[in-house]
């Protein structure tokens, strides 16, 4: 592998504006595979990776409430090029350590720069390139110019969750805190805590909660589909106990569970009461409860395949309500009181701390300004090409990963893509490349980013109207299925009309 001072050749700086070939914009997940894909596939290229924070790791760096943990098993949400070598779901510090071993064995770090907030992002036509302004952590305005711009800061505001303007919040006299800026700090053991919500999150903290608090009650106004499983991987540990080599494991047990998804999505959507008899049997057999009552805490009330599938490690939300420590409440929230909050059907939940698990708020592009020419981009005025580029933006790839598969499979699959176009622009001589549409494309029907029959969550659908537009075709939206792009990007063909070079 070519060295740093190699790799950054094509780098420079003129009149305090450093140049590089291309800019990452986030050092998360995304940001760090899309680096390291950049180094193997265009090792000429030269870039850096700006992010706001003082370290790497985006997400698993935000989130410190307890226990917090993967919710995707790692042999696919780790990259596929570094096998991972634990149990399939990890620890935020886990996956923080896997990610530092990344950035330390492939010398990603000295293309880092920390503490760096982008305020703007501006392309101009004349000098085929973008702008990028950025503010360090002494507050001093960095600009930066790149002929590629990768954004890889993810979907979500890492500052300001999404807080429902709930009536009353201000007459509470206990601790009141979102998930996502929880204070590892903080001190609840022995007291009574209230978490409001019902997905991955509330299903990671209380279990977790349950372990030291008096007491941990989850209201929830609609319950979620969990799949309950052991934390390890038979076959994994099969393929270990014969000698077989970790990369090969990691490649074996990788395409085996991304089978068993394709599978168990299919089944959600052809099938779905009894995919939701076998879920409530995973449920029954880790609580040793045969007659565990679904009834009304447990029956979801949208359809399988229409939100991500929770992963449940051992049943431990379901074994805490059995066990006592928990008590589940399935209604919505008439206001909060000063000892708690009071319920729609009347009843007042007493807490010392009220834990708000309600999700994020979409971020999109990060909040930043994008211009291009001078004009301000508007994404709904923008058409997607598969969930990576957009109509009138040149030169700029989106990660947007998977919400039914791990984030990381498209983010291996981007980087194939975006090196493989960087690649070709070289070849042809091109400074420039958009996507536009098609001849055939004329008159095709636009519509929001996704069908809310086919995914709805929350954070998406109250920001809908801020993202980019789709196509009733294949290439012009983000179908979020890895199993039909695993075949259709790497076939793309770079010399099509949907691209267009200059």
């Amino acid at each position: 592998m070519l060295d740093t001072l190699e790799r950054n050749d094509s780098a420079g700086s003129s009149g305090g504006v450093e140049h590089f070939d291309v800019l990452i914009a986030g050092a998360g997940i995304s940001g760090i595979g899309s680096a390291y894909h950049l180094q193997q596939q265009c090792s000429g290229k030269s870039y850096v990776v700006l992010d706001m924070k003082d370290t790497f790791g985006g997400t698993w760096e935000t989130h410190k409430y307890p226990g917090v943990r993967s919710d995707s098993d790692l042999y696919t949400f780790g990259y596929r090029f570094k096998p991972w070598v634990g149990a399939p779901i990890a620890s935020a510090d886990e996956i923080l350590k896997y990610m530092g071993e990344v950035i330390e064995e492939n010398n990603i770090g000295p293309n880092i720069r920390y503490g760096h907030r982008i305020t703007g992002c501006s392309w101009s036509s004349a000098d085929n390139r973008w702008t990028i302004e950025a503010v360090d952590k002494s507050g001093a305005t960095k600009r930066f110019t790149c002929n590629f711009l990768w954004m890889c800061q993810g979907y979500y505001d890492h500052e300001k969750p999404y807080i429902p303007d709930w009536e009353g919040l201000s007459d509470y006299k206990g601790q009141f805190v979102h998930a996502q800026l929880w204070d590892p700090k903080t001190h609840y053991a022995g007291k009574r805590i209230l978490v409001i919500g019902s997905g991955a999150t509330a299903a990671t903290v209380v279990p977790a909660f349950a372990e030291k608090a008096a007491h941990v009650t989850m209201l929830q106004r609609s319950p979620t589909y969990f799949f309950c499983s052991e934390n390890k991987n038979e076959l994994a540990d099969r393929l270990r106990e014969i000698g077989i080599d970790e990369p090969t494991i990691h490649r074996v047990v990788r395409a085996q569970i991304m089978y068993d998804q394709d599978m168990m999505t299919k089944r959600c959507q052809t099938e779905p009461e009894v995919v939701f008899e076998e879920l409530k049997e995973l449920v029954r057999a880790f609580t040793g409860k045969p007659d565990f009552e679904f009834e009304p805490h447990f029956t979801p009330k949208y359809r399988v395949w229409q939100q991500r599938l929770a992963f449940c490690p051992n049943g431990d939300v379901f074994r805490a309500a059995v066990e006592g420590k928990v008590t589940v409440v399935t209604d919505t929230i008439d206001r909060f009181t000063e000892k708690g909050v009071r319920t729609s059907s009347g009843e007042e939940i007493e807490a010392d701390i009220i834990v708000a698990a309600t999700g994020f708020r979409l971020s999109v592009m990060g909040d930043i300004p994008f211009s291009v020419d001078g004009k301000p981009v508007n994404w709904s005025d923008t058409v997607t090409y598969r969930g990576m580029m957009f109509t009138g933006v040149p030169n700029m790839a989106w990660v947007m990963g998977y919400f039914r598969a791990s984030w990381t499979l498209r983010v291996d699959m981007m980087g194939d893509f975006v090196c493989n176009l960087l690649n070709h622009m070289d070849k042809v001589g091109a400074k420039r490349v958009d996507v536009q549409l098609r001849p055939e494309d004329a008159g095709m029907p636009l519509a929001p980013w996704i069908e809310e029959d086919n995914f709805n969550p929350g954070y998406l659908m109250r920001g809908l109207d801020k993202m980019p537009r789709r196509g009733d075709k294949p290439e012009w939206r983000h179908n979020q299925d890895y199993w039909a792009e695993k075949d259709q990007i790497p076939a793309t063909d770079l010399t099509g009309t949907e691209f267009k070079y200059s």
